[in-house]
């Protein structure tokens, strides 16, 4: 039998596309709350040495209730409906509820700590993935690559292998991008953008409060920034926080007396650049794309990078976490390969949200749906498809080094505003 649904019982986030389209409309939009359903007693996943090999299908239809607390389902919301249309047998219904990534582990371990483990898969970026390696609240999915997953590595572009890696085997990447950092700036409050870093200090000085970028645990650009800054200032060892970045954490205290105060997401950053209340905020090619397609940030907003620049990469994961049923790891597994199908990936472009997206390899514009190939066209940046291919790609920071990086910035500079 389907296991039993109740509540979930905890307030949730609205997701960035709400957000951003609530903006666009100057009003909040009305989360709504998802009901979860709890796990069968017979769970393999919560056991230190599971099985090698899982039945094909669950024992009946599932329930998944899935979290995301990185603005995935953007891009992967339709894979996973037309998964559910094309596998009734799978999955009988999927739950949607959203939440941020500082928050993830403490719920995940007040559901393992009960011994009733409600979300069924989270969606989460590689804060959220940090958090959960770190605290070892995921399923080791290495098991199942033979069955599930024969050729994982060998199916995606390159960069995005590397930030598979990331997952040390306790998630799926399911969307890439090179991310940045980037420079978003207002033409008409600034004719010419920062060239270098120094450029950037000198005009922040020159303008107190007119940058601004979000705390990097729970902000896209802001970590990219963050993990871009020691290439851009040629730190000692760009993957090394705690001893590697004497340059890095030097500038941002300097910044920081001249930068606008660290919003927790960043929507407010868009929100404040579309007002007028800063002019020049830290961006990613998608950040850059998204909010102008939906009409929440100006399409006349410009974009720029800084001399010495490296892509530092980025992407999302599906991670399911310990003490789920069997049934729902089987059914978690045939989705995350079913999300990996070059036609299900050519969803991921979207309206630019997490430029380009696929994160397998031979997935084009060209296979996007209409929509996104007009969007896309219309306000992204050329400069773009250049950038990928003349500058470096750098991974994110490991989750270890992940977790240290943003403890230090919450102490040294969060806490400085």
């Amino acid at each position: 039998m389907p296991s039993p649904r109740f509540p979930h019982g905890s307030p949730l986030n609205l997701d960035r596309r709400t957000l951003l389209l609530g903006l666009a409309a100057g009003s909040a939009a009305p989360a709504a709350l998802a009901a979860c359903s709890a796990p069968s007693s017979n769970s393999t996943a919560a056991n230190s040495a599971p099985p090698s090999t899982l039945a094909a299908t669950p024992t009946a239809p599932v329930t998944l209730n899935i979290l995301d607390v990185a603005g995935n389902l953007q891009l992967t919301k339709g894979m996973i409906e037309a998964f559910k249309s094309a596998n009734p047998h799978i999955v009988g219904n999927v739950t949607y509820s959203t939440g941020t990534a500082p928050q993830l582990a403490s719920k995940i371990q007040a559901q393992q700590q009960a011994g009733n483990v409600q979300i069924g898969l989270v969606l989460t970026g590689t804060d959220g993935l940090a958090a959960g390696i770190q605290n070892n609240l995921y399923v080791n999915l290495k098991p199942y690559y033979a069955q599930y997953f024969p050729n994982l590595d060998g199916s995606y572009q390159t960069p995005a292998a590397a930030m598979s890696k990331l997952a040390q085997d306790q998630g799926i990447e399911v969307v890439w991008y090179p991310s940045g950092p980037l420079l978003e700036y207002n033409p008409t409050k600034l004719t010419a953008p920062p060239a270098t870093v120094d450029d950037l200090m000198t005009w922040a000085k020159a303008n107190p409060g007119k940058f601004q970028y979000a705390q990097p645990a729970n902000s896209g650009p802001g970590r990219t920034f963050l993990m871009g800054l020691p290439y851009l200032l040629g730190d000692t060892d760009p993957k090394d926080p705690v001893n590697g970045w004497t340059k890095t954490w030097a500038y941002l205290k300097e910044l920081g007396q001249h930068a606008a105060s660290y919003p927790t997401g960043t929507k407010v950053t868009m929100q404040n650049l579309a007002s007028g209340s800063v002019s020049l905020i830290a961006s990613t090619t998608g950040w850059y794309i998204n909010p102008r397609a939906l009409g929440t940030v100006p399409a006349s907003m410009k974009v720029a990078k800084l001399n010495g620049f490296h892509w530092v990469t980025d992407a999302q994961y599906g991670v399911i976490p310990k003490g789920v049923s069997d049934d729902v790891l089987i059914a978690n597994l045939q989705l995350l390969r079913w999300m990996l199908k070059p036609d299900q990936q050519a969803q991921a472009y979207d309206q630019g949200y997490f430029y380009p997206g696929p994160a397998v390899k031979g997935v084009t514009l060209s296979m996007a749906p209409a929509a996104s190939q007009q969007a896309i066209a219309q306000y992204g940046d050329p400069d773009f498809d250049a950038w990928m291919t003349q500058y470096p790609m750098e991974t994110s920071l490991p989750a270890p080094d992940q977790v240290k990086a943003f403890d230090i910035w919450n102490k040294q500079i969060g806490a400085a505003k």
